[in-house]
């Protein structure tokens, strides 16, 4: 055996000749690795063989076996780099039986570790070499034969561990399990020694794709831009151009195609040059693509057919099936029907042969969307109906199957990212389910749409699907695909490696040990929502055929095994109420609910451009949320909201794109006849700051919809389980034992009270200054808070009345206790930090106590002081020690909760809504009263709006709201204060009865 212990054979040791065989051999080891970083791989596998060649007219003996087993092992090396699959399957095989023929020869411990080396690279290259050739479970067993012999082997630095890690990573990606992938490759990142100078770059590759498949194009380009420094300063050429193909990719899936084009034939002339055929045919692929939406029917179709030949020379199956897919669009372009059916079928047969159970979805989604345009173009007759039910079997299953591809995400960013990619195929099944009028259909994907993910406080995987050999409803924890991007209908149909989400039900790639704890604490994690039961009666769930359809033929859990009615109405016999809830699918969709003595259902929709206008205007009349100071001038001085004529157009144009008028009808006739109505709303995302008590829904008066009936906001369905399960409603401390259910005269006297609590660090007048002036300086609150003292026990203890506001004592270990010993209100007035939309983490939003920089917690520190988050709220210390306790332990939540502050209540404009509201729901409270948008304090009315000091509209609103949660009805208390608010702003039309301050309250219950 040779002497050294190291030899990669690509990258490391070629800055001398290192000393292992003796010459030739050494010398000619260290010309082939310098022609492989100079990317001449012609060069290098000559000088490989002509050393095998050699090696094979040697007197054989185990020393001489594993010399040519290494030189193999070199040659299947180059040849997967030139993408020679055939040659380079050849050369592992004989390497890998040159091992095995010597494993049982006398060697020492040094000669063992080298053994164990080359076998280690033999296996990686055989599992590069399956995986690329669509062989995934082949792959995953040579990974898997790996790691048994990884123990053994003498591998101080990790080196051999990161190699094996980055290539179950690769696997990941090809599977589609893009969370999974991400966490691992991120895990990996933070252990590899930074003497693994070829697995850095590569794992920092393989970040970047996964966060460009997944929408994420800033982090993606971070990425890429790291590992372009990496490769540079090793030297290596042909990675190099190899990561410009990525770089393409990445402009094609931003939208940039100018750009994607050029790099493309950058990086297919290079490849051409060093005959890496499968990447030129990669490359092809994707300029096939790109012809095709410039209108190059025949570039395209050339392109195709070229990538599609070299692939099936290669074996690459899978990836000449992503051609064939692509070569059935262009044929339905052409008005080819057959020859779009036929490449269509034969990729799906090949998908169905390699489990690629993506790829089906993904076939699936393209024949519904040639259906649906088919049906634009032609008039279908009698047929329409078969037609429509054909495309919503199709699509509806794999748009399911899209959607709940996010679950294996770790943060919320990701999710939210994933979802932009998803909400493609879930706007066809819209459109479709429109087409065919079926009312109960769209009644159910918004019941579905609206469900919201569930929080997954442990760390245990679901349970597997069903066998595809039982019931319809099979499968694993695995993904499929659907479509990318609006940018025309065949961007859709290229097959984007994003779409790639598939498995298997025993979910072999798992993670485990220090990878698993390193990506539980990376965010916030969260499990698919329940099963919505549609009628007690029948036991009917939502969707409930598609559902079985989509987890049998993707292998992909949609929902969870958890049953919840979509709308508790067991003890709503006092008055009738509406349950109204929306979904964005391009269009906004509406449904609606009667039950309290009334009866009836609905739907409706409104159209995207006339929604979109709407919600522009309305966020033109508010308070920005970047530059705090400079958007509160804005809204005082131009702002919709402080002209009552501006303001009810605004109000009307609102109402004409999110209300129907039928709903409104009956309304007024349930009004008639049983009394004023409550109406419960469940906003989706994109209206979830409309202020729907101010909707100007009579078109000849101004009546408003809160002249109508009270208003509510309601939680996801998700949050209403029925078994919290052992992290929610809390035993509290000290014996203290309080019903979550019981109303407030018979809970706990308790109030406790945070107003306008000193942030360390800033000042009075600073951005996170006093939001309510001087202690003692506002008579109005000074009584509040004393007939709070005069009513029962109130928290933190005072003498008079100025000592509850701008304390320095109130932070969260104080709050924690208070809650603990219970507590019937929770009232907070201070500042709320929203969370930006577009990152997708309603659980950044924080609230700010008093908490200094030491303070454990979850968010980033400002300047001297550690917010408390919604993150904080929800996951408690899990994430920080090993026997840390979740947040509904740590801050129980009393029934009644106030948080004014600015966008408290900012946690519905999210796709996974996780905000401080919902926190505040999910640990115990049934009702909390927060704000939809940023609120002008009453010294921005004094100072802004030229204000008398003496009036303080900001203080009425907290008094307002304190009233409210002391009454019975505290929905109808605060609705009363708003409809005299708005009868005001009528009559009047002063700036202190502007819907700006009073219009942003909303309660929210589940």
């Amino acid at each position: 055996m040779p002497e050294s212990n190291r030899e990669d054979g690509v990258h490391e040791g070629n800055a001398a000749v290192t000393q292992l065989y003796g010459e030739p051999f050494d010398s000619g080891l260290a010309l082939a690795e310098q022609h492989q970083l100079a990317a001449d791989l012609t060069a290098a596998c000559a000088v490989y063989e002509q050393l095998l060649t050699l090696a094979e007219s040697v007197e054989d003996s185990p020393d001489v076996q594993f010399l040519r087993a290494h030189l193999l092992a070199n040659i299947a090396s180059v040849r997967l780099t030139a993408t020679d699959l055939g040659a380079a399957e050849d050369a592992v095989e004989r390497s890998r039986a040159l091992l095995d023929g010597i494993a049982s020869a006398p060697m020492g411990p040094r000669g063992r570790q080298l053994w164990l080396e080359m076998t280690l690279r033999t296996l990686l290259a055989r599992a590069d070499l399956l995986r690329r050739t669509g062989r995934l479970d082949e792959a995953l067993a040579c990974l898997d034969e790996a790691a048994l012999r990884l123990p053994e082997f003498d591998d101080p630095e990790g080196l051999r561990t990161s190699e094996l890690g980055l290539n179950r990573v690769h696997l990941l990606i090809e599977r589609g399990e893009w969370g999974a992938a991400e966490e691992l490759a991120s895990a990996l990142l933070s252990t590899t020694p930074a003497t693994a100078v070829e697995t850095i770059p590569r794992l920092l590759i393989a970040l970047g794709l996964i966060c460009a498949s997944t929408g994420r194009f800033d982090p993606a380009e971070d990425y890429f831009a790291r590992a372009e420094d990496a490769l540079r300063a090793t030297g290596d050429t042909g990675e190099l151009q190899s990561l410009l193909a990525h770089r393409a990719y990445t402009a094609m899936l931003r939208g940039d195609f100018d750009l994607a084009e050029q790099l493309f034939a950058e990086a297919s002339a290079f490849f051409e040059r060093q005959r890496q055929y499968g990447d030129l045919a990669v490359c092809e692929q994707a300029r096939a693509f790109l012809a095709g939406r410039r209108g190059d029917s025949t570039g395209a179709d050339d392109l195709t057919a070229a990538s599609l030949s070299r692939f099936e020379q290669l074996g690459a199956s899978i990836a000449a099936a992503d051609t064939m897919l692509l070569g059935a669009q262009h044929a339905y372009d052409r008005g080819d029907i057959t020859e779009m059916q036929r490449l269509a079928q034969e990729a799906r047969d090949v998908y169905q042969a390699r489990e690629v159970h993506e790829r089906c979805a993904q076939v699936d989604l393209m024949l519904a969307r040639t259906l649906e345009d088919n049906l634009n173009r032609t008039d279908h007759g009698d047929h329409e109906r078969t037609s429509v039910d054909n495309a919503l079997s199709l699509a509806l299953p794999a748009a399911l199957a899209l959607e709940a591809a996010r679950y294996g995400f770790a943060t919320a960013h990701a999710r939210s990212q994933w979802l932009e990619l998803a909400d493609d195929a879930m706007r066809l099944v819209f459109r479709l389910a429109a087409r065919r009028q079926d009312q109960g259909l769209l009644f159910e994907l918004v019941e579905h749409r609206c469900a919201g993910a569930s929080l997954a406080l442990d760390r245990m995987p679901s349970a597997p699907l069903p066998s595809p050999d039982g019931d319809a409803a099979a499968s694993g924890e695995t993904g499929e695909t659907g479509e990318t991007g609006e940018t025309g209908e065949s961007v859709s149909v290229f097959p984007s490696a994003a779409m790639k989400a598939y498995g298997h039900a025993d979910d072999p790639t798992t993670l485990g040990g220090v990878a698993a704890d390193a990506a539980a604490s990376a965010g916030l994690r969260v499990a698919p929502p329940p099963r919505v039961r549609m009628s007690q009666e029948s036991g009917r769930v939502a969707l409930q055929e598609y559902i079985a359809a989509a987890e049998f033929r993707y292998h992909r859990r949609i929902v969870d095994e958890e049953e919840v009615p979509f709308w508790i109405t067991d003890d709503l016999t006092s008055r009738p109420v509406v349950q109204v809830r929306l979904a964005d699918a391009g269009d906004l969709f509406i449904t609606w609910t009667w039950a309290g003595g009334a009866r009836g259902f609905g739907t409706g929709h409104g159209p995207a451009e006339e929604v979109d206008r709407a919600v522009r205007a309305l966020a033109a009349a508010l308070p920005g949320p970047g530059a705090a100071a400079e958007g509160m001038r804005q809204a005082f001085a131009s702002g919709a909201m402080t002209d009552p004529r501006t303001e009810h157009a605004l109000a009307r144009e609102l109402a004409e794109v999110v209300w129907p008028e039928g709903l409104t009808a009956q309304i007024r006739q349930v009004s008639a006849r049983a009394g004023r109505p409550l109406v419960r709303i469940q906003p989706s995302p994109r209206v979830a700051q409309v202020p729907w008590e101010l909707l100007a829904v009579d078109a000849e008066s101004d009546g408003r919809l809160i002249d109508l009936a009270d208003v509510v906001t309601t939680a996801p369905t998700s949050l209403r389980r029925p078994d919290p399960g052992p992290y929610q409603r809390p035993a509290l401390d000290a014996g203290v034992h309080r019903d979550p259910a019981a109303s407030p005269d018979t809970d706990t006297d308790t109030v406790v009270l945070v107003l306008d609590p000193r942030i360390p660090g800033f000042r009075a007048d600073s951005p996170l200054g006093s939001v309510l002036g001087p202690p003692g300086s506002d008579p109005e609150l000074l009584a509040f808070v004393q007939s709070r003292l005069d009513a029962g026990a109130v928290v933190p203890s005072v003498a008079t009345p100025a000592e509850a506001f701008r304390r320095t004592d109130l932070d969260r270990d104080w709050l924690s206790g208070a809650l603990r010993k219970g507590a019937r209100r929770l009232m907070y007035v201070g500042h709320v930090s929203g969370a930006p939309v577009e990152g997708g983490q309603s659980e950044d939003g924080t609230l700010h106590l008093c908490c200094g920089p030491g303070t454990a917690g979850l968010a980033e520190t400002v300047r001297t002081h550690r917010p408390l988050s919604a993150k904080d709220l929800l996951l408690g210390t899990l994430p920080l020690r090993a026997d840390g306790e979740p947040g509904a332990r740590i801050w129980p939540a009393p029934p009644r909760v106030a948080l004014i502050g600015c966008e408290s209540g900012g946690d519905l404009r999210f796709a996974e809504s996780f905000g401080l509201a919902m926190a505040m729901l999910h640990n115990g409270a049934e009702l909390v009263t927060a704000t939809r948008w940023v609120l002008p304090t009453s010294f921005a009315f004094h100072r802004l709006a030229g204000l008398p000091e003496s009036v303080r509209p900001l203080s009425a609103a907290v008094v307002a709201v304190d009233n409210a949660h002391e009454d019975q009805d505290p929905v109808g208390r605060l609705g009363r204060w708003q409809r005299e608010q708005l009868d005001h702003w009528r009559s009047d039309g002063r700036i202190e009865h502007s819907p700006l301050l009073w219009a942003a309250m909303t309660c929210v219950v589940v």
